[in-house]
């Protein structure tokens, strides 16, 4: 695990891995961490339920975190509530 991401980006590269529609290449700009890198961290943070779920649902076809992956109807979701995000800066609500 990398230790040079503080507990608030640890949390929102969790954030991140969970959610279905943000790809791993979103996670890689933002806080420089490849696919191999999140499962590290994930598999060291969750329990290990929890890690399995989430495996599970990575690799199942209803996840959209692999860009190749993906459906070409996906377009970018931006919701009204959110910041615009730059670089490692996280946006604060």
């Amino acid at each position: 695990m990398r230790n040079d991401l503080t507990p608030q980006e640890v949390d929102r590269v969790i954030e991140m891995a969970w959610e279905d529609r943000t790809p791993f290449s979103a996670i890689k700009y933002q806080f420089n961490l490849t696919e191999k890198e999140v499962i590290i961290l994930m598999r060291s943070l969750l329990k290990r339920n929890s890690f399995n779920r989430w495996r599970k649902r990575v690799n199942s076809g209803t996840s959209q975190k692999h860009i190749a992956k993906r459906s070409t109807e996906i377009n970018r979701f931006k919701s009204q509530m959110q910041r615009t995000i730059t670089g490692n800066k996280i946006s604060k609500r």
